[in-house]
């Protein structure tokens, strides 16, 4: 048995005021992966209930979609609602003015694509969206409720806790417990599974801005990622011509900061020239906001009655916008696991065991070029002016969400770390690649 609590039992109403009630599956989270996985359950004819602590809208960060998620919007149903509330994106832009170039990925041109387009949005907008389609298509959704006990029982219904907005205690008794706590990593800190990866410690610090100058031409509607020497910078233009704008660097960089959060952002922006001179006139909309990306995982996903996806299962840097994707097709892969499961639990057990394979995959594809994104070699190849050993396409196709390569022979993947393999030794004798001239877009 587990057991976890939040609060303090002085916090809730007593045990014998509690409303008590039972569900096939308990969703802790309302995030795009629990909206996700409620309402697919929730189309298959189960009992879900989602339990959500913050009352939609709400801000949150993450506003860059892949291309693969359209398929996932379409199966829920809400491609044309994403559409209207969005802003077309149909590819990447690469500013490095260390190479004094910039490289132009278009999802139209990538023949292992077969969606050539996605779209930036307001997470306030888009998370709401999502969770309200979960309630369309049959979920309970109770925002405002906060998980505050759990007992995961091997047999039989587990037990919830929940306290909500009018500090009434509630019990719940599910088949099936999903974590899609997000962040806050509910089971994985009360099971003691959380584990840091203290390979990829980063900081962001991020805001939305009025008059952040527009990429022109071929580039126009893409997000633009800015390389300068301690990291990165997003910039994805927002409806309203409000635009995010957001630094992610190095923990060692981050300890440079002697001033106050807006004079550190304005010095990390001055040390990267391009988008010095597209914010030379930005104006804040919102007060800068400061996180930290600590990196974690777990030695497993699953167990005996419940599931984590999304960030309640692993959580990696914010680089490429992989954020949402990951959340939403762990949370599909996680629908048919949990679907199974309350069938037959044998089969349940089997669906566990290639979830459990399928997410750790896409962790490493993702993982393996975050390591390496301030690394001279692989930003290169990023900027090369050729593609060696073919590996961009296919770079680009995981990057545009297609993590879960299947193992073969020569995966894209597997033809990077060879190009990178390759490039490294070369570059400690100052062999590089040779770049095109001064900002002139590299059709890749």
């Amino acid at each position: 048995m587990f057991t976890s609590a939040f609060v303090g039992a002085s916090a809730v109403a007593p045990l014998g005021m509690q409303n008590r009630q039972e569900c096939d599956v308990l969703v802790v989270g309302g995030g795009p992966a629990g909206s996700t996985i409620a309402a697919l359950l929730a189309q298959k004819g189960r009992h879900v209930v989602v339990l959500e602590r913050d009352g939609f809208p709400r801000f949150h960060i993450g506003e860059s979609l892949l291309p693969l998620n359209l398929p996932l919007f379409e199966r829920l149903g809400v491609l044309e609602q994403v559409k209207c509330i969005g802003v077309h994106k149909p590819g990447a832009e690469v500013v490095s003015d260390g190479h004094s170039h910039t490289a132009i990925f278009r999802f139209d041109q990538n023949p292992y694509l077969s969606v050539d387009h996605s779209y930036h949005v307001r997470r306030s907008d888009f998370d709401k969206l999502l969770l309200d389609n979960s309630r369309t298509l049959g979920a309970t959704v109770l925002e405002e409720t906060r998980v505050i006990d759990v007992e995961l029982r091997a047999e039989g219904r587990s037990r919830v806790t929940a306290c909500g907005r009018d500090k009434m205690a509630s019990l719940w008794f599910p088949r099936f417990v999903v974590d899609a706590s997000g962040r806050d990593t509910l089971l994985l800190k009360r099971l003691g599974l959380k584990k840091v990866d203290k390979r990829n410690n980063t900081a962001a610090v991020f805001g939305h801005f009025r008059n952040v100058s527009s990429t022109n031409g071929s580039a126009q509607g893409m997000i633009t990622m800015h390389l300068f020497k301690h990291g990165w910078f997003w910039t994805i233009p927002l409806p309203d011509d409000v635009t995010s704008v957001g630094l992610v660097g190095t923990r060692s960089f981050f300890r440079t900061r002697t001033d106050d959060l807006d004079r550190f952002f304005a010095r990390a922006v001055a040390a990267s020239p391009g988008l010095a001179q597209r914010m030379a006139n930005a104006e804040p909309v919102s007060p800068l906001t400061a996180t930290a990306n600590y990196s974690y995982s777990s030695p497993r996903f699953s167990g005996d009655g419940y599931i984590l996806i999304g960030d309640a299962a692993a959580f990696i840097d914010p680089l490429f916008s992989s954020g949402v994707m990951m959340a939403m097709s762990s949370a599909t892969l996680a629908a048919d696991v949990v679907h199974a499961w309350l069938d037959d639990r044998k089969a349940g057990e089997r669906q566990m065991r290639a979830y459990e394979r399928k997410l750790r995959r896409g962790l490493h594809s993702l993982s393996w070029l975050i390591y390496r994104i301030n690394n001279t070699v692989l930003r290169d190849i990023f900027m090369a002016s050729f593609d060696l050993f073919d590996t961009r396409n296919g770079l680009l196709a995981i990057l545009a969400g297609d993590f879960y390569e299947a193992p073969g022979l020569m995966p894209p993947l597997r033809r990077l770390q060879l190009a990178y393999g390759f490039l490294y030794p070369l570059s400690k004798l100052g062999v590089r690649l040779p770049v095109t001239p001064k900002l002139r877009p590299a059709q890749l």
